[in-house]
């Protein structure tokens, strides 16, 4: 039986006049790059992107058979929502709802459903590590009548509870991210954070799909899980790597498929 796997993708991260890496990297090439992908996490209006941008990414998804989901993150443009900031959870439940709920509207116009929702940066990491943040995120989504899937870091106890409130929830991983020994991934301001090689990029994706394991950079082999594997667009190589990443899930028989189809 072949392996399954969705591949996502953050894109969407500009902002009027101002583009930061993956629309441009991926709307200026032709559709073939953008159909490899299966979910994509749509910024909405905090960290980056307005109301346009987002609707012409929801275009473009719904043209190349992507699903669309929110990828809320902090109000900080000026630092692309990679800074943490001091939240109260009232905060942090409505920053989701919020932003999802714009795009959420946006998806219903064009007759497309909302996937799922994945936090952004450093919200991302504040809802795993904060206990208080992360269950009222967690009490958000629940309230809603028909919650998006919760995508957010594997093995998480965040991933626990959420499961335990009823949400469908994936375990994600990156396969453009370096993992420590206790399989975290290194924090981005530290020399070898993110892995730019392509060939290096598709090992891990493969040893993650494969054997749900990555390498440490001391060798370290770490218990690794993903359901759905990350590609940052925000970098000029993301092009290049996602159809390396095509080649070899084809030749290894591994099909990539949204969330919803896991």
């Amino acid at each position: 039986m072949n392996k399954k796997v969705d591949l996502n993708c953050d894109i969407g991260e500009s902002f009027a006049l101002h583009c930061e890496g993956s629309p441009k990297v991926f709307v200026e090439l032709d559709d073939r790059t953008m159909r490899v992908i299966s979910s994509a996490n749509v910024a909405c209006g905090y960290h980056a992107g307005d109301p346009v941008v987002m609707e012409e990414v929801i275009t473009l998804c719904k043209r190349c058979n992507v699903a669309v989901g929110a990828h809320p993150g902090l109000p900080d443009m000026a630092g692309f929502g990679r800074r943490k900031m001091a939240l109260t959870p009232l905060e942090a439940r409505n920053y989701v709802l919020y932003q999802m709920g714009a795009l959420r509207a946006l998806c219903e116009v064009q007759g497309i459903e909302l996937q799922h929702v994945k936090a952004h940066g450093a919200f991302y990491h504040m809802l795993v590590e904060d206990e208080l943040l992360g269950n009222a995120v967690i009490d958000g989504l629940t309230s809603l009548k028909s919650p998006p899937i919760l995508l957010t870091q594997t093995g998480s106890d965040f991933a626990r509870r959420a499961e335990e409130a009823g949400l469908v929830v994936r375990h994600e991983a990156f396969v453009d991210r370096a993992y420590n020994n206790d399989g975290r991934l290194i924090p981005r301001d530290q020399r070898g954070a993110v892995i730019h090689d392509p060939g290096r990029l598709v090992e891990q994706a493969l040893q993650i799909v494969l054997e749900e394991k990555a390498v440490a950079p001391n060798g370290r082999t770490v218990r690794v899980r993903g359901e759905s594997l990350c590609i940052h667009g925000d970098h000029p190589e993301a092009a290049e790597n996602v159809l390396a990443l095509k080649e070899a899930f084809s030749r290894e028989g591994i099909e990539i498929v949204p969330l919803k189809e896991l």
